[in-house]
């Protein structure tokens, strides 16, 4: 039975710097992993009402749902991120949220992470890595540690067709390596 890696994609459009990422490491995790991108565009946004048990007029909704399972049934997770305004994207932050709730069922609870953020710029989504990793330590999620990748300069990081160079793919799957032992080292 494979091993079940969710990638959440922070950035909704179809050829984001974040989404070849995602691309190109699916690919790099061992035979017995299936890796592949969970969509989060589609979720509305969050609200507690949703989970307020005295909401009776607003049901959880099936996205809401269907979401949390699959992060739940998940061996890890994997972030790969753009930095928006030198934070988090507004449908990551969101998804994070959905995740977090009902309070008793945590979808994030335990489950290993790592987190690959870009930025067109030199700083590479160093501030939204950072914003990322404070949220998700609430969750009790082990993360990945050294070395954490911030992709500088992401259009200069891939080919004609859109594959990673070969400096970018090494560093690259290296981590995932790192997070393929954290999943080892921390089975749900």
């Amino acid at each position: 039975m494979s091993k079940k890696v969710s990638i959440l994609v922070g950035s909704l459009r179809k050829g984001s710097f974040a989404r070849k990422t995602a691309q190109n490491v699916i690919p790099m995790f061992p035979a017995d992993y299936e890796a592949k991108i969970v969509e989060i565009g589609g979720l509305p946004l969050y609200s507690f009402d949703y989970d307020d048990p005295n909401e009776t007029d607003c049901p959880v909704p099936e996205s809401y749902t269907q979401f949390r399972e699959t992060i739940k049934a998940s061996a890890g997770v994997l972030f790969v991120t753009a930095e928006n305004n030198r934070t988090v994207p507004a449908c990551l932050k969101n998804a994070i949220d959905i995740g977090s709730k009902p309070n008793a069922d945590v979808a994030w609870k335990n489950v290993p992470a790592g987190i690959i953020s870009h930025s067109v710029g030199k700083m590479g989504g160093y501030s939204a890595h950072k914003n990322l990793r404070l949220a998700l330590s609430y969750f009790d999620m082990p993360l990945t540690g050294q070395p954490e990748i911030f992709l500088g300069n992401s259009p200069t990081m891939f080919d004609e067709e859109g594959k990673l160079v070969e400096s970018a793919r090494k560093f690259v799957q290296s981590y995932i390596e790192q997070l393929v032992a954290l999943i080892e080292k921390n089975p749900k």
